[in-house]
């Protein structure tokens, strides 16, 4: 089975890729990890993509699509895999149809993972960090037993600048913006499977388990 994760930023996206490969034995393929692969094994793309990292530039979409090209004819992902990531616009959408459709595959599912922008915000803005340890807390979440202060050391708690309100809600609106267009992109095809990510972790996973099952009978 072929299938495309989607979710926003804080919407469980990790958590629930980890359960599906456990589940059915597919590849996880972040975008991520096939640029970190392809840089370690000095392919030309990787090489290429590298190039345009270490500038601070943003790697073409002919690169990216070049190495998801090569990520998904490896042996692994024969009986299918799962892309999280990738594609981030249309554009990219629409070479992977064109990808796909040379390596003989076809696009399974695609699965989103819908929280509302305000649950995402608390998700997103409640990480606390321990300046003297390190150990990391959430006010929501795994609050600690003093407020500001770490349960372990005892040290100061802060947040990250890339925590703060303003740069989550900013982060949050660029990717809601791409997630709609792609989203309407692929509805088009009746393959969107949108799955409500306010629920339990467990409850979030069995409807994720629950509709891969029943595309891989």
């Amino acid at each position: 089975m072929n299938i495309v994760l989607m979710g926003l930023p804080g919407a469980g996206k990790g958590t629930q890729a980890a359960k599906i490969i456990e589940e059915f034995q597919i590849p996880h393929i972040s975008t991520g990890d096939m640029f970190r692969a392809a840089v370690k094994e000095e392919t030309p793309l990787g090489l290429e993509a590298k190039s345009f990292m270490d500038q601070g530039q943003l790697v073409p979409d002919r690169v990216t699509i070049g190495i998801v090209r090569e990520r998904l004819g490896k042996d692994d992902c024969a009986t299918g895999f799962l892309l999280d990531g990738f594609p981030r616009t249309v554009p990219q959408a629409e070479a992977l149809d064109e990808l796909t459709k040379d390596l003989a595959r076809e696009l399974d599912m695609v699965l989103y993972i819908e929280v509302d922008e305000n649950e995402l915000l608390t998700r997103l803005t409640g990480r606390r960090i321990c300046r003297n340890c390190g150990a990391t807390y959430h006010v929501v979440f795994a609050p600690t037993q003093k407020e500001g202060i770490c349960d372990r050391c005892g040290g100061e708690l802060y947040q990250r600048d890339d925590d703060k309100p303003e740069t989550v809600a900013k982060r949050l609106s660029v990717n809601l913006e791409q997630t709609q267009h792609l989203l309407k992109y692929y509805e088009s095809t009746g393959k969107v499977h949108r799955v409500d990510g306010t629920q339990t972790i467990d409850q979030v996973t069995e409807s994720i388990l629950s509709l891969v099952r029943g595309i891989s009978k």
